[in-house]
């Protein structure tokens, strides 16, 4: 009996311990593995799933996988917009009412195109980001929530993420 005692003891505080780790409540972990199985799921296909990411001044466009890749997987990417238009190229301001570039941040879509090997600097970010040349798209979920972490904030002016292989080159 004893020993029964012991195992759920420490199994709890095993439990404590990853949740402190990373952050996560049990229902936040709940959402992740939601999320992850519905990403298993995803048909495979030569596409990917792209999250328009935007903050003021910047010109990368967001975050591109493959099907059936992980978010964390992503790459910050730059558009190229030679064949086809991004969704949300507007003005950046508009007199009336109406959308505006960057009208469509955190939207998910199904997109075409490959990336092209070049990197880009982007001078308001101070990042070089790889360069995707755009076919098409598909919007898929114009309110698909969180992008990386259920506790994530998204604040307009930072990164959710640190993007080690975007940063500026000596």
């Amino acid at each position: 009996m004893l020993s029964h005692f012991i195992r759920l003891c420490l199994l709890a505080h095993v439990l404590a311990l990853v949740s402190c780790q990373t952050g996560l409540t049990p229902a936040m972990q709940a959402q992740v593995d939601a999320r992850n199985a519905s990403i298993a799921a995803e048909p495979p296909g030569d596409y990917y799933i792209g999250r328009r990411f935007r903050i003021d001044r910047t010109h990368f466009w967001g975050y591109l996988r493959k099907p059936r890749q992980p978010w964390a997987e992503s790459k910050l990417v730059i558009m190229n917009e030679r064949s086809a238009r991004t969704p949300d190229r507007l003005p950046e301001q508009t007199a009336g009412t109406g959308n505006v570039y960057g009208f469509d941040h955190n939207q998910e879509y199904r997109i075409w195109g490959s990336f092209t090997g070049r990197r880009v600097y982007d001078p308001n970010s101070d990042l070089f980001l790889p360069e995707f040349q755009l076919t098409r798209w598909q919007l898929l979920n114009p309110s698909p929530g969180w992008l990386f972490q259920p506790n994530e904030r998204f604040n307009g002016s930072q990164l959710l993420r640190g993007e080690p292989e975007a940063m500026p080159r000596n």
